[in-house]
């Protein structure tokens, strides 16, 4: 069953005077995170007063942190966003839905099982676990399809991988 409440950042610091926090996002883009409008941090909603995307951040307004000193409470808290408010474009899903789904071959052969993903500086790499490890660039070169829904990734393997 996938998880109601996804992880989509982290609050890495404050911005200015009057209690604005710089959240570093882990969606696609920082517009994904920008559009939800209720945020969830230690398990409590934050409604968003205002936001603007600043150097690939999200600056945020969240209800009731007025000024610096109540913005820095919030430095290193995760933030979440419940999955209803985060509409996918079709055939789009979130990662924690594909961890644990099962690798296969552009022929039908088990590769493994994906146990991580690695956001690198040049794109997210899939770690796949089964006789071997393989490290996937998160591409449609190589990930030719990923159905999050029956926990399935097809990949193209070449060599060397």
């Amino acid at each position: 069953m996938k998880e109601r409440f996804i992880e989509a950042g982290e609050i890495v610091n404050t911005h200015g005077v009057r209690g604005e926090v710089k959240i570093m996002p882990w969606t696609d883009t920082p517009e994904f995170l920008r559009a939800v409008k209720t945020l969830y941090i230690d398990g409590r909603p934050h409604k968003v007063l205002a936001s603007r995307i600043h150097k690939g951040a999200l600056l945020a307004q969240l209800e009731g942190v007025e000024d610096v000193n109540a913005a820095m409470r919030y430095k290193g808290r995760r933030v979440f966003i419940d999955r209803a408010d985060a509409p996918l474009p079709e055939g789009g899903y979130f990662i924690q839905d594909i961890i644990g789904a099962r690798v296969v071959s552009e022929s039908g052969g088990e590769i493994g099982v994906l146990a991580e993903v690695i956001d690198a500086p040049a794109g997210m790499v899939y770690v796949v676990r089964g006789e071997t490890e393989h490290l996937i660039p998160a591409v449609p070169e190589f990930i030719l399809a990923a159905d999050a829904d029956a926990g399935i990734i097809t990949a193209r393997l070449i060599e060397g991988m």
